[in-house]
């Protein structure tokens, strides 16, 4: 058969390494796929990219729209990222009827909705594994290895600089802004982290996964995010003295009233495999109904791990090539009929154990006062530390850990305790989950 030639736009670290993936593993992905793939042109803004792989014999350029247009390619690998121009040129490519595969979380998060339903329409895939976890086959394992389970909740580490940054607070005691600055020297941050730090880039690969997890519309919107530039070196040092570690985290969890979609820092026992990835490593648990828990455990990010999720992508695309575009497997792996619009909760609907740090007057009758409160809002307490107040100071850390309790119930409780005239400034909380 005719090898199938691919168009590739963009040629950064991951256009890179799919490039020397391709062809140094040529054979074997022809035999995988059954016919040849070839890259017929790549696009890059910046041309002096083509060296950072080897693009000999290979036809570059810095126009996109010569790539996509190009009647001779069957496949457009998008791997620019970002919006604009990425979402055009998808559309573009799917309007002259070619597939894509694309790395773009935030392109399929924010507009994945529209892109899968023109596709759909003109009997073409979108392939998206390296958009969520690099090297890990999450979305292949959710939509496929997984689909006889009613999956009840997914929790995953999902963004290597964050783990990285609590990594190393927690093994070397160090504060947020040291680790936050090695970590730009090293390359793992970008010069502006926020998209990492404040949890924007693991709310778009929570999206994802909970629409394929569950069936659902991609709804980036609802994500409740919450960041880690608020966790301190105190807060991880405790956290491991009760028997914590703390983990950025995605959480989304199907409930009888709806489904909660998350991303926060979560203090994890320390015994649960999860707790224990370290560095820049990625790791998802999934729960499925039949299965039980199963983790997914690589590199989230990199040249050829990511790489590595683009080709088999386009080995999936080959291979149904000349198949009955009714009968592929589903872009979000329900198909489009049965996705089902069910409710996604606000964080004051969610259900979840804390850890509570208070600073408070160093004087009899001060926890009787926050046990009281706690208690009169139905919040128990699992445990307990309180430290004697350094000499000369006036206030002490009180430092707890409650049984679950929804969020507006704790959020009243804790209005009522950071009024008391006993306790100084508000209270530091930290969402906790066992992951049983």
């Amino acid at each position: 058969m005719k090898p199938v030639k691919i168009g590739l736009l963009g040629l950064g670290t991951v256009g890179g390494g799919t490039v020397n993936v391709l062809r140094r593993n040529a054979s074997e992905i022809s035999r995988r796929a059954g016919r040849e793939i070839q890259i017929a042109r790549i696009a890059t803004r910046n041309l002096a990219r083509a060296r950072i792989c080897d693009t000999s014999g290979l036809e570059v350029t810095t126009d996109p729209h010569a790539v996509v247009d190009d009647p001779d390619i069957q496949i457009v690998v998008e791997l620019i990222g970002g919006e604009v121009p990425a979402k055009d040129l998808v559309l573009r490519a799917l309007n002259r009827g070619k597939h894509v595969v694309t790395a773009n979380k935030m392109l399929i998060a924010l507009h994945g909705n529209e892109i899968f339903a023109e596709a759909s329409r003109r009997g073409l895939m979108v392939a998206f594994e390296a958009a969520v976890a690099g090297g890990i086959p999450i979305i292949k394992t959710l939509r496929e290895g997984l689909a006889g389970n009613r999956v009840e909740w997914v929790a995953g580490i999902i963004n290597g600089t964050c783990n990285f940054i609590l990594t190393e607070m927690r093994d070397k005691g160090r504060d947020f802004d040291s680790v936050l600055k090695e970590a730009q020297a090293l390359g793992y941050a970008e010069a502006d982290p926020a998209f990492d730090i404040e949890g924007t880039d693991t709310a778009h690969k929570l999206t994802i996964l909970a629409s394929i997890a569950f069936g659902i519309p991609l709804q980036f919107q609802r994500v409740y995010v919450e960041g880690i530039t608020g966790i301190t070196a105190t807060d991880v040092a405790y956290a491991e003295a009760l028997g914590y570690r703390i983990k950025l985290l995605g959480i989304a969890r199907r409930t009888e009233r709806g489904v909660e979609l998350r991303v926060h820092p979560t203090l994890i026992p320390e015994r649960r495999l999860i707790a224990n990835v370290a560095g820049v490593m990625n790791a998802i648990l999934v729960k499925g109904d039949a299965v039980g828990p199963t983790l997914y455990y690589g590199a989230g990010a990199g040249a050829e791990p990511t790489a590595s999720s683009v080709v088999a992508d386009l080995v999936d695309v080959v291979r149904t090539l000349t198949s009955d575009s009714e009968n592929r497997v589903p872009h979000l792996a329900f198909q489009p009929q049965s996705i089902s619009d069910i409710p996604v909760l606000g964080i004051d609907e969610v259900e979840t154990a804390y850890y509570l740090r208070l600073n408070a007057e160093d004087k009899p009758g001060v926890l009787a006062d926050i046990a009281r409160i706690l208690a009169n809002q139905g919040i128990s307490i699992e445990a307990l530390i309180q430290k004697e107040a350094p000499t000369g100071a006036s206030h002490l850390p009180i430092i707890m850990i409650t049984h679950r309790v929804l969020e507006r119930e704790l959020n009243a409780a804790l209005a009522q305790i950071e009024a008391l005239d006993t306790i100084q400034g508000p209270a530091v909380r930290i969402r906790l989950e066992t992951l049983k």
